[in-house]
């Protein structure tokens, strides 16, 4: 089978002749660019230095020769205009607080305070304030929270979907060719970027590439707002779904089917310990807007709806399937309620699982090879059978997670990932 082939069998629940594997497809799925630049230098990759695909992650851009040695079978349609609005359409040296030499857009810029971090502003214009800081040392911006003097007496939902805009000609023409490129000279399967459907993703809320988001902009706000402003909450996300289906329907012009899935929504509704919403106040609140964004996709295209969603979130499963989510990433395992066995044996048929193959809090980062190859077999044997099942580590991989255990992930997984599983 071919990748292309091998990816849609699973995601519709069919058992193709190995397990899928991903690494990179999405902003959710990839590799922090520090951990990434060893791991090409060991696979014999070194030519020009590797790009940075996400500021706010530090995430690389995996290329394809790298995605061949490992066995991968998906890459990513990602549009130019990532966060803090910087363009990724060309590209400059750099060099990383650890010393790792990288590409970064050309548009990337910062200044630097006393302390020795990098502050970086909207569209990189530093005459601008501030929305991100990497603090000295370390490998990764932070968000850095701005919101205006705000009436609770007068919340407008108009104010805050300023920021939803339309898909701009010059966007629609980089999706168009790229996944044209992509489906015409390779055979991977193609994930569609798209995170517009993200109600109340976080990044999304503090808005980081504006300079001075209007409405409620902090983390503690926004979450009381849902019990005590409902229908401000619901005001903002019946404009950003509006947004949404008019821009994927741009999107499904531009690129039509090549695509196998589209990313619509990075919202993390979970906790290490369990949900931090409630499935009644889940349901009031996003089910029916999640569902409007996936009966449309369902309606009018062959594309599958892919939802991030980290933590502790088993009691939303049953209304996340009865809201048209097909694919569920990353699958924490770690979290509570969220075995394996249980997931697959009670949504498996009816969701796919997308990740879930080694954590990367504590077994990629901190274990030995031995025990990432245990773990990947273990998660192999429960979420592969039946197909509806993609191999992705659990979230990113990080910055000092050794090389050693990245290729024992994907070499167990080549080994184990054979169907028949076990056989």
């Amino acid at each position: 089978m071919t990748s292309r082939e091998r990816v849609l069998a699973a995601i519709n629940h069919r058992e193709p002749d190995r397990v899928p594997l991903d690494m990179g497809s999405s902003l959710t799925t990839g590799i922090m660019v520090t951990a990434y630049a060893k791991l090409r230098r060991e696979l014999g990759v070194n030519s020009t230095p590797p790009k940075v695909s996400d500021l706010l992650q530090m995430l690389a851009e995996v290329e394809l020769p790298v995605l061949e040695r490992l066995g991968c079978d998906v890459v990513p349609l990602l549009p130019t205009v990532r966060f803090f609005g910087v363009a990724f359409d060309d590209w400059k040296p750099w060099r990383t607080f650890d010393g790792t030499d990288v590409l970064v857009p050309k548009q990337f810029d910062y200044t630097v305070d006393n302390n020795g971090d990098l502050l970086i502003s909207p569209r990189g214009d530093t005459s601008r304030p501030p929305r991100g800081r990497m603090p000295k040392d370390g490998y990764y911006f932070d968000i850095i929270p701005h919101q205006e003097p705000i009436d609770w007496d007068d919340l407008n939902p108009d104010e805050f979907a300023e920021q939803f805009q339309p898909f701009t000609d010059e966007m629609l023409e980089h999706l168009r060719k790229t996944a044209e490129e992509l489906y015409a000279n390779t055979d991977y399967a193609i994930l569609g970027g798209f995170g517009q459907g993200g109600l109340g993703d976080l990044p999304m809320v503090l808005a980081a590439d504006m300079e001075r988001p209007k409405g409620i902009r902090n983390f503690d706000d926004w979450m009381v707002a849902h019990v005590t402003h409902p229908e401000y909450i619901k005001g903002i996300f019946a404009r950003q779904t509006e947004r949404a289906i008019e821009n994927m329907k741009l999107y499904h012009e531009a690129v039509g089917d090549r695509i196998v899935a589209i990313f619509v929504s990075g919202t993390d509704f979970g906790t290490q310990r369990g949900e931090f919403i409630s499935p009644d106040l889940y349901r009031e609140i996003y089910f029916p807007f999640h569902k409007q964004m996936n009966d449309w996709v369902h309606a009018n295209t062959r594309w599958k709806t892919f939802y991030h969603c980290c933590g502790s979130i088993y009691h939303l499963i049953p209304s996340f399937i009865e809201a048209g989510i097909d694919i569920l990433n990353p699958v924490q395992c770690s979290a509570a309620n969220m075995g394996p066995q249980r997931l697959k044996r009670e949504f498996g048929d009816r969701i796919v699982f997308w990740g879930a193959a080694v954590d990367t809090q504590k077994t990629l980062p901190f274990g030995s090879p031995d025990q990432v190859r245990e773990e990947v077999a273990e998660r192999i044997r429960t979420f592969a059978p039946g197909g509806g099942y993609i191999f992705n580590a659990i979230h990113n991989i990080q910055a000092k997670t050794p090389v050693e255990n990245i290729l024992a992930m994907f070499e167990a997984a080549r080994e184990r990932g054979r169907y028949p599983i076990g056989a």
